[in-house]
């Protein structure tokens, strides 16, 4: 299985994890994802000050700014084995 296949059933493994994790995780989840797939961060922050989940989406995302799609992708996979346990 090639890196691309292993994390999109990484992605969909992600979804049936044994128990649900924490927010340092889901968004250290989120973010490896979204720099995989879709690269540095290419959206606005939210304008709204008060929207703190997206606000820390964007962060947590940006924050990955550099990192390769294929390194993102690895660590994604990674950490989503680990979670399976």
């Amino acid at each position: 299985m090639n890196l691309k296949e292993q994390f999109e059933q990484a992605a969909a493994d992600s979804k049936n994890l044994p128990e649900k994790p924490g927010n340092e995780v889901l968004l250290r989840l989120y973010s490896l994802y979204k720099q995989g797939s879709i690269g540095d961060v290419n959206t606005d922050p939210p304008s709204n000050p008060f929207d703190f989940v997206n606000k820390a989406k964007y962060e947590a995302w940006a924050g990955l700014k550099g990192k390769s799609s294929e390194e993102a992708m690895k660590e994604y996979v990674e950490l989503v084995k680990k979670l399976k346990g």
